[in-house]
């Protein structure tokens, strides 16, 4: 297969409020994608081919058909085929891998990928339902109710903790920190937040209960913005002389499917995700310990934790142990709440993940990619993994039903 590479890469800032400023989902479509291009520093005419990750712009903004947004981005770009890509959160890990495919299989040399979503259209209570879309609706939203989702997973932290004997306090533990690691992050969602571990334990007025064992704090944030990249080929970069030692390579990945109901899933174990891991390990011919960082999709804390185990950082049942010892921390951030026993010390949302630095649904999942194209090629900032060389991104749309796992390193 070609080589696929990441040649630019750029992002919105994830604390806006489009609806005030009088934008909409176009405009950080396009942002983005201008940002990307700019980023890689080539012609736009040279690229020959855009998807869009997206999840639920139909119902949030009255809008689809958002590969027609590719042409405003550049007039070069008009005529390419662009398509978009929907699995609810995991929609932008499915853009990425599809710009990846068309580069693998030789149709392209050159690729756009842009994930965006557009969420403060409306009330969180009709929110909650536009996102409901992604669980088995019919089925789930007779049992669940409104704000289905802080629900289901609600209930999977509770089959874990019942499973395990897990202490609520390693939920706060991976809280506490991505919302530290969002503080380092000019572009997060909550990076003026002064959250201590003492509030993300408790449940307070600022922190209430909203589905047991979850507090306020444990979920992601309804969120604006959109992220970029354009991939490339190797042929591509030697053709126009760039020096690929230094990009972002693809090296492995794996994507599955599981039922769309919680109740017909093996939780907490989720072994269908599993093989999407597995997959994505083994193509790049690579261990879980060989990871210098990852983005993981935590759009509740106790996701954080379960895919700890999915991506085997842990054992089963050891997830939260490893959430409390530090391990996933970046070092500036550990404090005495987060420490323990650290064997295999492995920052994880080092920007501050779903909860810190937001969850514009679409976007996340090239949003991750982003964040390793950074971390490779030493970009991140104050939030910077020193060293990384194999960094890991980790996408899921709806309880764990589709899982997409990606491998990225440097040669």
């Amino acid at each position: 297969m070609e080589p696929v590479y990441i040649l630019g890469a750029g992002r919105t800032d994830f604390k806006r409020n489009l609806k005030k400023e009088g934008k909409a989902l176009r405009d950080v479509i396009k942002e983005a994608g201008r940002t990307a291009l700019d980023d890689a520093k080539i012609d736009p005419a040279e690229i020959q081919a855009a998807a869009v990750g997206n999840f639920n712009a139909g119902q949030f903004t009255k809008q689809l058909h958002l590969g027609a947004f590719i042409p405003e981005i550049d007039p070069k770009l008009h005529g390419i085929p662009t398509m978009h890509t929907e699995a609810a959160c995991a929609s932008g890990a499915l853009s990425v891998l599809l710009g990846a495919t068309w580069i693998m299989g030789g149709f392209h040399d050159a690729v756009l990928v842009v994930g965006a979503e557009q969420q403060k259209t409306m009330s969180s209570r009709d929110g909650g339902d536009v996102l409901g879309a992604a669980a088995d609706f019919d089925v789930e939203r007779p049992e669940y109710g409104d704000f289905m989702f802080p629900k289901l997973f609600g209930k999977i932290a509770q089959i874990y903790i019942d499973k395990y004997g897990a202490s609520p306090d390693a939920l706060a533990a991976v809280a506490y920190k991505n919302y530290a690691h969002a503080r380092l992050n000019p572009l997060a969602q909550m990076r003026e937040s002064t959250l201590t571990f003492s509030d993300a334990q408790q449940i307070s007025e600022k922190n209430p209960s909203v589905a047991e064992p979850l507090r306020l704090t444990d979920c992601s944030q309804i969120t604006d913005g959109a992220a970029g990249l354009v991939l490339v080929s190797g042929k591509y970069l030697d053709r126009i002389g760039r020096d690929k030692s230094k990009l972002p390579r693809l090296l492995g990945y794996g994507h599955t499917t599981d039922y769309l109901a919680l109740a017909k899933k093996d939780a907490p174990t989720f072994s269908t995700a599993r093989k999407a891991a597995a997959n994505a390990f083994g193509m790049a011919n690579l261990k879980p310990r060989d990871m210098h960082g990852a983005e993981v999709h935590d759009c509740f804390s106790i996701t954080e934790i379960v895919a700890y185990e999915i991506l085997g950082f842990a054992e089963p049942g050891k997830g939260a142990e490893l959430a409390k010892s530090g391990a996933t921390a970046l070092p500036q951030v550990r404090g005495e709440h987060l420490s323990g026993k650290i064997d295999f010390e492995i920052p994880v949302n080092a920007g501050g993940g779903l909860i810190g630095d937001g969850h514009p649904v679409g976007a996340t999942g090239v949003r991750q990619v982003v964040d390793a194209y950074q971390q490779l090629t030493e970009g991140a900032g104050a939030h910077q993994i020193k060293g990384a060389k194999k960094f890991l991104t980790f996408n899921m749309g709806g309880s764990l039903t589709t899982s997409v796992a990606m491998i990225w390193g440097t040669d």
